[in-house]
């Protein structure tokens, strides 16, 4: 039998590793000519909605780039219909909500969220997954309430988030009413997920960069404590994670989270000089993926470095691999990360 490979768990949570573990943000997607032939036939509803589908392009990756953590191939909209929402995403766009909120009495149509009732499919792809198929962890995952919020404000993706923060300024009562039915939503999702066999978790406030400190602190940070303090309990690493974002990433330290996520903005060393003690993960710009061979390696030895000296570093990209990435690359880069982050692992203990 495979012998299991923990080391993202570990890195997690600041223990010893052999080398700095890697996974990659939409790693099971559009760069692989795999899923794009998957896709030619079906949405990603429909993938998600059939287990032994989505199982083989959740694990493909792994199989592929040989990385330390396969993550659930679904979106962050995937259990709001569950309450009640009327989305669809649509190629090219990304979700559309037919029903956005306005008022109070929108947030009070919403339903209860149950995972076995309105995503069982979900929970099947992650036992055949962790049941038969992966020698690595499984990350399951979750929109924020703010991320999840803004399109059922808005209505669809947004550039300047304008209903949305207008509504969470001038009306506070209906703002934290929708927040606290998504932290139910969340806590209920990821708790089922968990329960399924997921060994980590990431929660995505993909957009919450869009909002300061102050706002933060008042308007979000209250409901992201009590989803992260719910979650704790599963004894599961968790990691938060936002684009445009480094201005949140103390904020982020002060939850009960294991792992702060950065995107490229933050230097690794910068955030532990800010006050980051946790363990990080990131943070090569995805950009970068398509730049000479010698640049992606200098910037990746230059991550590594500084991730190690953090309480516990997991390597990724700032943000999602996108199409255009040539999947040899991924390949190769992270073979790079296992081997270099080895020989420095061993030189520091060798000292």
């Amino acid at each position: 039998m495979t012998t299991f490979n923990d080391t993202l768990l570990r890195a997690a949570r600041g223990e010893s590793v052999e080398h700095t573990p890697v996974w990659y943000m939409r790693q099971a997607g559009r760069s692989q000519p795999e899923y794009r032939a998957i896709k030619e036939k079906y949405s990603l509803e429909e993938i998600t909605q059939q287990p032994e589908l989505c199982a083989y392009v959740t694990r493909l990756p792994v199989e592929n780039y040989q990385v330390d953590a396969a993550i659930l191939y679904k979106d962050i909209v995937t259990p709001l219909p569950g309450i009640g929402v009327d989305v669809k995403i649509k190629a090219g766009v990304g979700p559309v909500i037919a029903n956005p909120i306005r008022t109070i009495a929108d947030v009070e149509k919403l339903g209860e969220f149950n995972a076995k009732e309105h995503t069982p499919f979900v929970l099947e792809t992650i036992q055949l997954l962790t049941k038969e198929q992966l020698n690595v962890p499984l990350i399951g995952f979750a929109g924020a309430p703010f991320t999840l919020a803004s399109y059922m404000v808005e209505g669809g993706p947004s550039r300047n988030y304008n209903k949305t923060k207008s509504l969470m300024v001038s009306e506070p009562k209906t703002w934290f009413a929708l927040m606290d039915k998504l932290a139910d939503m969340i806590i209920a999702d990821v708790t089922a997920q968990i329960a399924a066999g997921a060994k980590a978790i990431q929660i995505f406030d993909s957009w919450v960069g869009a909002l300061n400190v102050e706002d933060y602190r008042v308007f979000i940070k209250p409901v992201m404590t009590r989803i992260f303090a719910e979650l704790k309990k599963e004894n599961v690493p968790l990691i938060q994670f936002g684009v445009g974002a480094s201005h949140l990433a103390k904020e982020w330290n002060d939850l009960p989270i294991d792992v702060v996520g950065l995107d490229w903005r933050l230097p690794i060393k910068e955030a532990k000089a800010n006050g980051i003690t946790k363990a990080v993960q990131g943070n090569l710009d995805p950009s970068l993926l398509l730049a000479d061979w010698s640049v992606i390696e200098k910037r990746t030895k230059d991550i590594i470095d500084q991730g190690l000296e953090m309480p516990g570093h997991i390597f990724n990209l700032g943000h999602g691999v996108f199409p255009e990435v040539d999947p040899e690359v991924l390949k190769r880069l992270t073979a790079l990360i296992h081997e270099y982050s080895a020989q420095q692992i061993q030189a520091y203990v060798s000292k």
